[in-house]
């Protein structure tokens, strides 16, 4: 048992061995982990995609023996697929591993056909597209650890965008701060650009993606889109400061 793919919609990483620890992240269906460690009913996994460790449910992932590659996801916020001969439904950025014809994943059958598809190979970067793969997400509840259209955090929701034209960001806003490059001022931010916010403490704890120098979409609550300048985010509900702007970073593809 050395690698699983996961077989259902989303699977909660959590914390510890636990249905009742913290949730730490997510696997989507059809996203691959190596085995660290397992108990009866829990296996510790290592995400293939970022490298985040957590302890996810047994029997919500099936043993393989090889891993298919794609370049390709959901592009449709939920799509319905057979699933060993049953209907299933998976979410916005799931991996379509063929759009033709059935798959085996982990002993299962998987039929996507018809599915409306992302190919990241020629999936530009710029700002029309990046405004429709995030609006996507608009108004997908706030979730710690999530990151699938039925609940998201902050990070995950700035790693799922990113992911839709083959650019990887580690999942916490601590470190996809680590890389890119430092734009000086706001008004020097591009559609794309990534807004970090630091607590009291000077601790990085949030992160949204810049639509110009003025808007930026995050998930703080729900997916939303609030005002920025220097000093951090308005509310477009309250007008009330919400996070405070530490530093904005730019990455290219």
């Amino acid at each position: 048992m050395n690698q699983v793919v996961c077989i259902v919609a989303v699977a909660p990483l959590r914390k510890e061995a636990s249905h009742r620890s913290e949730l730490v992240s997510e696997l989507l269906f059809g996203e691959y982990a190596l085995v660290l460690e397992h108990t009866k009913d829990f296996i510790k996994v290592k995400c293939i995609y970022d490298g985040y460790e957590g302890w996810c449910q047994r029997s919500q992932l099936a043993v393989v023996d090889a891993m298919l590659q794609t370049s390709r996801y959901v592009g449709e916020a939920f799509k319905q697929i057979n699933f060993n001969g049953q209907h299933c439904y998976i979410g916005f950025a799931s991996p379509v591993y063929s759009f033709t014809e059935s798959v085996l994943l982990g002993g299962f059958h998987v039929d996507y056909s018809n599915s409306d598809v992302i190919d990241t190979s020629n999936n530009d970067f710029n700002a029309a597209s990046i405004k429709s793969m995030a609006s996507v997400f608009l108004n997908t509840p706030y979730l710690w650890g999530g990151k699938s259209i039925f609940g998201i955090d902050c990070s995950g929701f700035t790693q799922q965008v990113y992911k839709l034209f083959q650019m990887p960001l580690q999942r916490d806003a601590s470190q996809q701060v680590e890389s890119g490059e430092v734009v000086g001022f706001l008004q020097e931010a591009i559609c794309g650009d990534l807004a970090f916010f630091d607590n009291e403490e000077g601790r990085i704890t949030h992160v949204g993606i810049l639509l110009n120098s003025q808007e930026i979409i995050h998930a703080s609550g729900r997916v939303r889109i609030d005002r920025i300048d220097h000093a951090g985010i308005i509310s477009t509900d309250t007008g009330e400061r919400t996070h405070q702007l530490r530093i904005i970073k730019r990455y290219k593809k």
